[in-house]
């Protein structure tokens, strides 16, 4: 199940994971873990990944809900 979209993310503010790792510090491996939806970040995390990716965190995550 895709929770999160970073890799989206990502590719729509034309960034890597590489140097998404950079800015928030983290490794590349979790990075990549993160966006193939293996392992979730913690809300923490989302939190600087909206913030660096300067986007809304709520861009971060799939709905759960069908659109009506």
């Amino acid at each position: 199940m895709e929770i999160n979209r970073i890799k989206v993310a990502l590719a729509e503010t034309r960034r890597k994971n590489k140097w998404l790792a950079e800015q928030i510090g983290k490794d590349e491996s979790t990075i990549s873990q993160w966006c193939t939806n293996a392992r979730q970040p913690s809300l923490e995390n989302l939190l600087r990944i909206a913030n660096v990716l300067d986007i809304d965190i709520r861009e971060l995550l799939n709905s759960t809900k069908e659109a009506s």
